[in-house]
C-alpha cells in the first residue's frame, strides 16, 4: 500500500496528529446571537450579547492583546435577565444598551429603566444606571456575576483549557474590587474589576448591589477594568463615560480621521460606505513603534486577527493608498523589521521572508503555538515588494525606498532560494510546522485549494495567484531598481526573469477546456488543479494575463456560475466541492473582487469593473454600510438580498478597504510622473464623485469626476 502523501488538509500524515487542534481554526457558531456586537481599540475588545452580557462558555468576553481577561459578565435583576429595547455602537469603541425588567416576583414588568454605557480606551469601562417607574419605592438586587479563564484566544476560538485551579482571587473585603491572578511559567496576566461604588456583598464572584429606589429615582455605578500596556495599543480615549459616549471627551480618532482624504457623491450608499470603511479602518488601528518611530498600520479583523498580519495588512494598505500613505508606510516598516532571519522549521521562518501573523498569548509565549511571529505565508514577501513599490509611486519617497533596500534585497532572494522550492521557476509552499498552516496562499482553509472533483491535491502547491505576485513584484522592484535603488543590472535581470515567468506560466496554467481558463494551482506531481476560481481575478491585478486571454477570463469571472450578483465566488458552481457557505468553496469576499474590479480596469474592461463595484456597494447598503469579511454565494436573483457568511469578521480590515479600492477603479486614479491623473469611468448611478485631502507626493489633492470625465487640481494648504 502506498504511504499516504501530504495534503493542504494533512501537511503530517499519520496518526501522531490526528486530534491535534488546528492553527486557524474560525468554523465557530453565532453563540452570541446575531444581534451581538462588540467595541474595540487596537488589539482590546469586549464581545456581547445584545443586552450587554457575557455568557460563561461563549466566545465572548474582554480580549486583550490575544488574553481573555473577562470571560463571564451578567448583568441581572433580582436574578432576572434584562430585556433589550435597543443596543447600539456609537463609535467603534464605545456603546449604549436600553434595557428593561421581565417579570418578576414582587416587579412587574417594565417597572425599570435600565442603561448600560461601556467603553475600551485606557481600560475597559461601563457605567449601570438604573431609574424607577413605580409610584412606591422599590428594593433590587442588582447582581454582576464575572468571571475570568485567562483564555488564549487560539482556544477562545477552538477548545479552552481549564485553569481554574490556578487562578488565584484577592477580591476585596469592602466590595470595591475583585482581583483574578494567572501564572504559569513565565507568562502572567491579572484582571482587576474596580467599583467606584462598592458593592454591597461579594458572593464568589459575583458583585452585588442591594439597591432601594423611590419614585423616579436613579442610581448608577462605575466599573473599570484596567488593561496592561502592549505592542499595538493605541492612544486611547479617556474621560468620564458619559462624556466619551456624547463625543465630549478628547478624542484622538478624530484627530487621525480629520487627516484623512473626504469623498462626496450623489450616492448616498457610495458616501456612507465610504465613510464606514474610514471609521472601521480607524477602530483596527494598530501603534507600534520601530526603532524610535512611532507608525501606525491595520491590525486584519474583530475578532479573531487584532493583531500584526502580512497579507492582510499589506492588502488593505494597498488599497487604502489612495486616502493617504501612513498605513503603508507603517505596514513596510513594521513588517521589514520582523522580517525573517534564519531557517526555522517549527515557525517556517526563512531568510527574507515576510511574516503570516504575530501573536502575543500563553499558547504563543510558552512556545505551544509558533505565532511569535508564524511565517506560514507564501504570498506576503511579494506582496510587501509590491506595496513598497505603490508606496514610491504614490509618495516619491526615495528615502524610505533606500532605508529599506536590504529588506528588499532579502525578500527577492527569498522567493528565488526559498520561496521555489524545486528551482522550477514556481513559488511552492509546504508547512514545515506541526502547527502550521497547510494552505499558505489567502486560501488558506483546509480545503480552499482543490480539484475540480473535490479532491485535495499534494503538496507542495504553487497556487497561479503566488505566480502573478512574483510576476508583478519583480517588474516593479526592476523600476525602484531604475530609480532610487540605483542597480540597472538588477533591473534588466529582473525584467528577464519576468518575461521567463509570464511565458511559462501562461503554458504551464492555462487550460482550453470549459471556455479556456487558468488552473488554480500545480500540485506536488505538476498537474494542474483545474478548478474555476475567483484567483483569475488576481492575475488581471498582477498583470501576467496577456491581452489576447483577457476577454476568456473575464468571462469566466461575471458567468452566472462564477458571479452571484453581489460579487465573484471564489469557487464556481461547476466545481465539485462548491458551497455557498464554503469558506473558500464559493463564498464572495470583498477584497478579492476589489482586486478583480482593479484587474478588469487594468486591462480596459470598465464596464465589467463597475459592475462588481455597484455590486459591492448594493452589498454594503444591507449591512449598515459595512461589508463583512465574506459574503454567502447565494445566487442574488434567486434571494433578493445578500446574506452573511455565519462566522465573517466585522469589520475586517481588507473589507473595510474594499471601498477605496473600487474608488480609485471607477475614477482610474493613478499617479504618473508626480501628480495625480484621473481616467473616469463612473457608473451613471453614482453620479458626481469629488474627493478632497487626497494625499500624493506631499502634497493634497482634489479630485472630481462623473462619467468619463474628470479633473484634479492641487489643493491650498
Amino acid at each position: 500500500m502506498a504511504a499516504a502523501r501530504a495534503t493542504p488538509a494533512n501537511p503530517f500524515p499519520g496518526p501522531a496528529l490526528a486530534d491535534a487542534d488546528s492553527a486557524d481554526q474560525r468554523a465557530i457558531p453565532p453563540e452570541l446571537g446575531t444581534d451581538s456586537f462588540a467595541v474595540l481599540s487596537g488589539p482590546t475588545f469586549l464581545y456581547s450579547n445584545g443586552c450587554g452580557n457575557v455568557p460563561t462558555g461563549s466566545i465572548g468576553g474582554l480580549v486583550h492583546l490575544d488574553t481573555r481577561l473577562i470571560s463571564g459578565w451578567c448583568l441581572t435583576v433580582n436574578g432576572g435577565e434584562l430585556l433589550v429595547l435597543r443596543a447600539e455602537t456609537i463609535d467603534h469603541y464605545s456603546a449604549q444598551y436600553v434595557l428593561t425588567n421581565s417579570e418578576l416576583p414582587g416587579l412587574p414588568p417594565n417597572s425599570l429603566g435600565v442603561r448600560r454605557l461601556r467603553y475600551v480606551g485606557d481600560g475597559f469601562h461601563e457605567r449601570v444606571e438604573l431609574v424607577s417607574f413605580r409610584l412606591e419605592p422599590v428594593r433590587v438586587d442588582l447582581r454582576l456575576a464575572v468571571a475570568a479563564d485567562f483564555a488564549d484566544l487560539f482556544e477562545v476560538k477552538s477548545r479552552v483549557r481549564d485553569r481554574s485551579g490556578e487562578i488565584t482571587r484577592r477580591h476585596a473585603a469592602d466590595g470595591s474590587e475583585l482581583c483574578f491572578s494567572y501564572q504559569r511559567g513565565d507568562f502572567s496576566a491579572q484582571t482587576r474589576v474596580c467599583c467606584v461604588k462598592p458593592a454591597d456583598r461579594i458572593e464568589g464572584d459575583d458583585l452585588v448591589w442591594e439597591v432601594e429606589l423611590g419614585p423616579s429615582e436613579e442610581w448608577q455605578v462605575d466599573l473599570h477594568v484596567p488593561l496592561p500596556p502592549g505592542m499595538g495599543v493605541v492612544e486611547p480615549v479617556r474621560g468620564d463615560i458619559a462624556d466619551v459616549i456624547h463625543g465630549r471627551a478628547d478624542d484622538p480618532l478624530r484627530r487621525w480621521l480629520d487627516d484623512r482624504a473626504v469623498l462626496r457623491s450623489d450616492s448616498a450608499a457610495l458616501e456612507h460606505t465610504v465613510r464606514q470603511s474610514r471609521n472601521d479602518l480607524s477602530a483596527l488601528r494598530l501603534d507600534l513603534e520601530v526603532k524610535g518611530q512611532r507608525i501606525m498600520l491595520p491590525g486584519a479583523g474583530l475578532p479573531w486577527f487584532l493583531t500584526v498580519f502580512g497579507r492582510d495588512t499589506l492588502i488593505t494598505a494597498y488599497q487604502t493608498l489612495v486616502a493617504g500613505p501612513a498605513l503603508a508606510k507603517g505596514t513596510l516598516l513594521a513588517l521589514a523589521r520582523l522580517q525573517g532571519e534564519t531557517c526555522d522549521d517549527f515557525t517556517d521562518e526563512e531568510p527574507g521572508k515576510i511574516l503570516h501573523e504575530v501573536r502575543s498569548g500563553e499558547l504563543t509565549r510558552s512556545g505551544e503555538k509558533p505565532f511569535g511571529p508564524y511565517y506560514g505565508s507564501a504570498d506576503a514577501t511579494q506582496l510587501w515588494l509590491i506595496l513598497l513599490s505603490e508606496y514610491w509611486r504614490w509618495t516619491g519617497d526615495d528615502e524610505t525606498v533606500r532605508h529599506l533596500r536590504d529588506n528588499a534585497l532579502a525578500a527577492l532572494r527569498w522567493i528565488d532560494e526559498y520561496g521555489d522550492r524545486d528551482g522550477d521557476g514556481y513559488v511552492e509552499y509546504a508547512t514545515r510546522s506541526p502547527e502550521g498552516l497547510g494552505n499558505q496562499c489567502w486560501r488558506d482553509s483546509p480545503d480552499g485549494v482543490c480539484f475540480a472533483d473535490g479532491r485535495i491535491p499534494v503538496l507542495p502547491l504553487a497556487t497561479c495567484d503566488l505566480q502573478g505576485y512574483t510576476y508583478d513584484a519583480k517588474l516593479r522592484l526592476a523600476e525602484l531598481c531604475d530609480g532610487p535603488l540605483d542597480n540597472p543590472t538588477l533591473a534588466r535581470r529582473l525584467r528577464d526573469e519576468a518575461n521567463t515567468l509570464h511565458e511559462r506560466f501562461n503554458h504551464d496554467f492555462w487550460i482550453e477546456e470549459r471556455g479556456g481558463y487558468y488552473a488554480v494551482a500545480l500540485d506536488g506531481d505538476k498537474n494542474r488543479v483545474d478548478s474555476k476560481t475567483s484567483a483569475m481575478g488576481h492575475l488581471l491585478w498582477s498583470g501576467i494575463v496577456p491581452p489576447e486571454r483577457a476577454d476568456a477570463v473575464v468571462r469566466q469571472l461575471l458567468s452566472p456560475d462564477m458571479f452571484s450578483g453581489w460579487g465573484i465566488r471564489t469557487l464556481s458552481r461547476e466545481e465539485g466541492l462548491y458551497n455557498a457557505l464554503g469558506y473558500h468553496l464559493g463564498t464572495v469576499w470583498p477584497h478579492d473582487n476589489s482586486l478583480a474590479a482593479l484587474g478588469l480596469a487594468r486591462y480596459g474592461f470598465r464596464a465589467e469593473s463597475n459592475r462588481i463595484s455597484l455590486a459591492m456597494i448594493e452589498a454594503a447598503e444591507q449591512f449598515g454600510y459595512r461589508l463583512p469579511e465574506a459574503l454567502s454565494g447565494f445566487d442574488r436573483e434567486r434571494l433578493l438580498f445578500a446574506v452573511p457568511f455565519p462566522t465573517a469578521c466585522s469589520p475586517q480590515a481588507w473589507a473595510a478597504g474594499t471601498p477605496l479600492a473600487l474608488i480609485r477603479a471607477m475614477l482610474g486614479i493613478n499617479p504618473v510622473n508626480g501628480r495625480l491623473v484621473l481616467d473616469p469611468d463612473v457608473p451613471e448611478e453614482l453620479g458626481r464623485i469629488t474627493a478632497e485631502r487626497v494625499r500624493a507626493f506631499g502634497q493634497q489633492w482634489e479630485l472630481e469626476a462623473i462619467g468619463r470625465s474628470g479633473h484634479v487640481r492641487l489643493q491650498p494648504s
